[in-house]
């Protein structure tokens, strides 16, 4: 997500997405527009006793249509930092918050894998909901009734925080209900498996989500369950390969410095696609003498049209701003920092030499491997070509 940060709270970044700048003054549409409806249903349950007319005079409906959308948002926030304020008390920095189309995320650095303290963490945000719902509904029922505007607005967020509250609980993993419920299957189960078993009712969950939404032609319910569905394929995933390559070093899966494929500086490109074709790799190591000097990708080699292949070398189109692991890192911190960094290979340097090279491939292949075989001794490393 595209975001820029408009400030922090308890040293946290708070951030603002793009597409947020989109659906707050959808939301101050739709909430303006429907005022009459929801003076109907305040006052139908807490015999609120709120006039329709001043309220929807001149400008009024766009003013507190603003207004609560604002307070919506800021308890979105709040909700969030519920979240986090929790996690950092069991050392787990929040790297931000963000607020985006589809309301806010806490991004943890690292999720908890003690169920007790995921339970807390993610029960969190809807509790501090349920107490804003609770104060904006007191500060509703005292509000002077010659404050139909203030009161429309209080009463709004009362019932919107409850709703919340009561939406983030279903059991939508990756939301805060799905992680409830994976704390509470992790009682009895590995990690690894609760988060299946939750992954597979969130993505449940959000079809039948999804399925309502294009029923009812509600096109937000409809994003928010892709959102759901591809977020708890991707955790569990995450979660399934970090059991898998426990204990797993880099050093298990790379392919070694005398198995390596390298190049020189001088090596033509033209050679370069050669040696790519028939050694079938698209990633080499770029050494001059003994030292490393840069990786030479097949995207590199593709910028460089063909009749001019015999006229460049490595060194004209090789990246010199390597990525880098110790063979001793575990082998999931070697596909998160692929995954960060938007590479496909690491070089493997130990003390500033070159010992080997681990890819995207080499990973998904040993992976595969470990799950069929269940093995994660380095008897079963797989070199694989990339």
């Amino acid at each position: 997500m595209r975001s820029f940060r408009i400030g922090s709270l308890f040293g946290i970044p708070i951030k603002l997405d793009l597409t947020f700048l989109l659906v707050l003054p959808l939301f101050a549409y739709l909430i303006g527009s429907q005022v009459g409806v929801v003076v109907e249903l305040l006052n139908g349950m807490w015999d609120a006793q709120l006039p329709v007319d001043p309220l929807l005079a001149g400008p009024t409906p766009w003013v507190i249509g603003t207004a609560a959308a604002v307070g919506l948002f800021a308890g979105v926030v709040l909700h969030e930092l519920g979240h986090s304020l929790v996690a950092m008390r069991y050392g787990y920095p929040i790297d931000s918050i963000t607020l985006w189309i589809f309301g806010g995320i806490a991004s943890l650095s690292e999720m908890p894998e003690d169920w007790k303290q995921e339970f807390q963490i993610a029960i969190a945000g809807p509790i501090v909901s349920i107490v804003l719902g609770v104060v904006s509904y007191v500060a509703f029922a005292v509000t002077p009734a010659a404050l139909p505007a203030a009161r429309f607005v209080l009463g709004y967020l009362a019932l919107m925080n409850v709703a919340l509250a009561a939406f983030n609980l279903l059991p939508g993993f990756p939301m805060d209900g799905g992680r409830v419920l994976r704390a509470l299957l992790a009682r009895t189960r590995t990690y690894a498996r609760a988060t299946q078993i939750a992954a597979e009712v969130g993505k449940l969950f959000a079809l039948l989500l999804g399925l309502f939404g294009l029923l009812n032609f509600q096109w937000l319910l409809i994003g928010i369950a892709f959102f759901i569905y591809i977020g708890a394929s991707t955790e569990a995933q995450q979660v399934v390969m970090k059991a898998a390559f426990e204990d797993v070093t880099v050093r298990d899966i790379m392919t070694p410095e005398p198995n390596l494929h390298t190049v020189t500086p001088s090596t033509t490109v033209a050679e370069l696609m050669q040696r790519m074709f028939t050694e079938r790799h698209t990633g080499y190591p770029v050494v001059e003498g003994a030292d490393l000097v840069g990786l030479v990708t097949l995207e590199d080699a593709r910028d460089v049209n063909a009749v001019e292949r015999d006229a460049y070398t490595v060194q004209d189109i090789m990246t010199t701003e390597l990525y880098t692991i110790e063979p001793d890192a575990d082998a999931m911190e070697a596909l998160q920092t692929m995954q960060q960094e938007g590479v496909g290979r690491l070089l493997v340097v130990d003390g500033g030499d070159l010992v080997g090279l681990i890819s995207r491939t080499d990973l998904m292949t040993a992976f595969d491997v470990i799950q069929k075989t269940g093995s994660t001794t380095s008897s079963q490393r797989v070199d694989a070509a990339d």
